[in-house]
């Protein structure tokens, strides 16, 4: 199907049964080449802030690329039997789809060559190759078969595509404008980021076309526990559900924090907790064309906030922790889950989150330095608690503090909620750019 929905071609392959196979016998370990998705907001961030040129590759057949090297028999299709040999099989050499091992065999295939023409594999994320070369800077991000390429300049573009479709047969998509089911539309300010149809999708699977709309995902009043009313009717639909509201989350941080509690009973739904997904599915539907944007902003400067909710999490008397990262004017990594551990006082569950923000700053930090953008000044961490401020810097503070009310940790009532939903770059699209080149 093309971006809008509509139709663009029929496409059919051969799969193997892998789900057969054993480990040890006719495979090893696997492996799926998945970009992080605060990674693709960095390269994107950076793109923006360069003036570079954003396009999007498909690789053609991309796991048929892979060389096998444990030994993989298969029957023979239907319509490929040799009626003189009817009971010869097939020994692959190649990688096929269906097989376990079939996406760390292309991977591998694909590091291999890249390698030969001067990118480097990131250590921050192994689908992450970077290319420099004086001035010529260029940064690919690998999705299994999808491809983001953002170079610095048009012909080293062009030379660079021409040499990875020599290799494997490639797809050249133009500009970036439909990438994992993510609508991105290029105006005059940046990118607007949009998961519109994919949301549709999702209200169209629970069945909530004409539902009326909610003005925020969550109940500010209540908390969700596991034994929250009766067992519920359909649990199947319930896990397909939240699972479709995870990958929701890529440009929709708003509803992280609610999506996040909801996973938590996906063994046990109960009808509350059906309840609180038709919450989120109905503020879905009032904000469809919510997206998140991408501003061209000086890229120096790397912000983050943090906070706790403590005994957030009814159940287990854990807290609930959740942080934010600006790249510039750009929100590029978010966060909200439980601790691991029971924190007995207030500043403790502070300070785990605190934790947390200054590790995923280390890591982009780091990571910024291999994309050849290193940080000159210091990453500034906000976080609400004074006394996490004091312990930070001398061990012997022990006072406690109040919170402040934070759109990852808690449901918030309409006004807050707004609000932080806007500080967080969530809005609809920019009407007056609509479709600017």
């Amino acid at each position: 199907m093309n971006s809008d929905g509509s139709f663009e071609r029929y496409k059919t392959r051969l799969v193997g049964d892998g789900k057969t196979q054993e480990v040890g016998i006719d495979r090893g370990d696997t492996f799926s080449p998945v970009v992080k998705p605060a990674i693709i907001r960095t390269v994107l961030t950076l793109a923006l802030s360069q003036s570079w040129s954003i396009h999007q590759l498909d690789v053609k057949n991309a796991f048929l690329h892979g060389d096998l090297h444990e030994t993989v028999y298969m029957y023979r299709p239907v319509g490929f039997r040799d009626p003189a040999r009817p009971d010869y099989i097939f020994r692959l050499c190649k990688s096929l789809y269906g097989l376990k091992q079939a996406p760390r065999a292309w991977y591998q295939r694909f590091v291999d060559y890249v390698s030969t023409i001067g990118f480097v594999e990131s250590r921050s994320d192994h689908s992450l190759f970077i290319y420099k070369q004086c001035r010529d800077t260029t940064f690919l991000l690998l999705y299994v078969d999808d491809i983001i390429l953002t170079t610095s300049s048009e012909q080293l573009r062009r030379s660079l595509v021409s040499l990875v479709n020599a290799e494997f047969a490639m797809k050249d998509l133009g500009r970036l404008s439909y990438f994992l089911g993510i609508d991105v539309t290029h105006h005059v300010g940046g990118l607007f980021l949009s998961q519109r149809k994919y949301a549709k999708s999702i209200i169209s699977q629970a069945g909530m076309v004409s539902c009326n709309s909610s003005s925020t995902p969550v109940d500010s009043k209540s908390k969700l526990i596991s034994s929250a009313g009766s067992p519920c009717e359909d649990p199947y639909l319930f896990r397909r559900l939240v699972g479709a509201l995870q990958y929701l989350t890529f440009t929709r941080p708003d509803i992280y924090y609610v999506v996040q509690q909801i996973c938590f009973h996906m063994h046990v739904p109960m009808t509350d907790h059906m309840l609180a997904l038709k919450r989120v599915i109905r503020y879905i539907q009032g904000t469809l064309d919510y997206g998140l944007h991408l501003y061209k902003s000086s890229s120096s400067s790397l912000i983050s906030y943090t906070d706790a909710d403590w005994a957030g999490y009814l159940d287990t008397s854990k807290c609930t922790s959740g942080f934010y990262i600006f790249l510039g004017d750009n929100l590029i990594s978010w966060s909200s889950k439980h601790q691991a551990t029971i924190s007995r006082l207030s500043v403790e569950a502070e300070y785990c989150g605190v934790a947390n923000v200054v590790s995923e700053a280390y890591w982009l930090r780091n990571l910024l330095l291999e994309l050849h953008h290193p940080l000159t000044t210091a990453t500034i961490v906000y976080c609400d608690n004074i006394s996490v401020i004091y312990f930070s810097e001398n061990p012997v503070h022990h006072q406690m503090t109040k919170h402040i009310e934070d759109i990852f940790m808690k449901g918030l009532p309409q006004i807050l909620f707004l609000d932080f939903r806007d500080s967080l770059s969530v809005r609809p699209p920019n009407a007056t750019t609509a479709g600017v080149y």
